[in-house]
């Protein structure tokens, strides 16, 4: 109703009948800004560049790099990947446990191979690197306490700069928080490449990155250009007599 007021405050020139709906009379209105969606390449990139933080041989370049591919890979939230303890890892069962979720409700997320031989090694490298750390954080600093969201926040803004990345969203800058967007749209083109009902899927995506409603799932989907592709192919088979749209 936001977007359309002023179509028909402009439609009102020429049909004196035309009605303008009154401000708030659907409520508060909220336009949401577009987000950046990362391509695979940015992805590879960030994490290669990640690996390259100072301190050379330090714990933090490794930390960083695995925050964000997780972020990648999962579509997390940061404040949940932060949060994780080493117990709610279970890398036998490729198993992360979400404990300190956004509304206060725990579950489960399981992992692809890739990802846990991606904990499992930084892991290795941690223990390795502070053996005496007494920490239950599964991400942790140097120092060996654990990392928080200030410290990830600054090396992904130094990363940004250091890409030379421009937004393509809404925002000033690409974002932390639109590698979960970018998780979501990646999962929909697989699945319409796959062949799988998304329209059941949805809701499974919906419960493995936290949402209360499927709505709020489909609040991150974005019309990028593979995404248009597909609908644009689906109408058009609609349109010729197919039996979906």
């Amino acid at each position: 109703m936001k977007i359309l007021s002023p179509f028909a405050k402009y439609r009102l020139q020429f049909d004196p009948a035309t009605e303008i709906a009154s401000s708030g009379l659907c409520g508060p209105g909220y336009r949401r800004l577009t987000p950046h969606i990362y391509s695979e390449e940015e992805i590879e990139t960030l994490l290669d560049t990640a690996r390259q933080l100072p301190p050379t041989g330090g714990l933090r370049p490794v930390t960083c790099e695995t925050v964000f591919g997780l972020l990648a890979a999962t579509g997390l939230r940061i404040s949940e990947a932060l949060a994780l303890r080493r117990e709610d890892v279970n890398l036998e069962r490729s198993l992360l446990t979400i404990r300190q979720s956004k509304f206060r409700k725990a579950r489960q997320v399981p992992l692809h191979p890739t990802t846990t031989e991606a904990l499992r090694a930084y892991a290795c490298i941690r223990d390795k690197r502070l053996p005496a750390s007494t920490t239950e954080a599964f991400f942790v600093s140097d120092c060996g306490r654990p990392v928080n969201y200030r410290q990830i926040a600054y090396a992904f803004a130094r990363l940004r700069v250091q890409l030379g990345w421009q937004a393509r969203g809404g925002h000033p800058h690409p974002r932390i928080h639109d590698l979960r967007h970018s998780f979501i749209c990646r999962r929909l083109i697989g699945w319409y490449q796959e062949g799988i009902d998304v329209g059941n899927a949805m809701l499974v995506l919906s419960t493995y990155v936290g949402h209360t409603q499927v709505t709020d799932t489909f609040w991150y989907v974005t019309a990028i250009p593979e995404l248009m592709t597909i609908a644009g192919d689906r109408f058009e088979h609609f349109a010729q007599g197919g039996n979906h749209a």
